[in-house]
């Protein structure tokens, strides 16, 4: 029988998550190899964290399953078609993101580097990046993501 040691893993970013292993000594192997990555973000630079102490105390009453939570429908979803309700929350999600992120343009691939390597504080940034550079960026482990959005709504 094969018996494992969770630890609880934090990325540079802040993503916390477990990690199993055979030991110590195994996660010690595996990050000096640099085979640990945030599943989050896909930051190499994790370290161990504190974890909370348990005690197995024997099985518990079994609970019957949750039901999912299902999203409200709100009133103006209603008698509308799914497609027209996924525009709306695309569009609610834009707005979000937009007033929620620092738009730095052109500067987009240099920005990221700079907050990847912590060179500058993190924040939220958005702007433009050619494929080669959006290509670049993620060859480098930097988390980038590309989004469409509609002409008109960059401001």
């Amino acid at each position: 029988m094969c018996q494992m040691i969770v630890f609880d893993l934090l990325c540079a970013v802040g993503h916390r998550f477990e990690g199993w292993f055979g030991s110590a000594e195994d996660f010690a192997s595996q990050k000096e190899r640099r085979l640990l990555a945030c599943p989050t973000c896909g930051s190499a630079a994790v370290e161990r964290v504190p974890s909370v102490s348990r005690v197995n105390l024997g099985a518990l009453e079994p609970k019957p399953p949750k039901k999912p939570d299902t999203p409200a429908k709100t009133p103006d979803m209603e008698g509308k078609d799914p497609f027209a309700i996924a525009q709306m929350l695309y569009s609610r999600m834009l707005d979000d993101l937009l007033t929620k992120s620092e738009d730095v343009g052109k500067e987009f691939p240099a920005e990221a580097r700079k907050i990847y390597y912590q060179e500058v504080p993190a924040r939220a940034i958005r702007g433009q990046a050619t494929e080669q550079e959006h290509d670049e960026l993620v060859d480098e482990g930097i988390p980038v993501a590309r989004l469409p959005v509609p002409p008109g709504r960059l401001n």
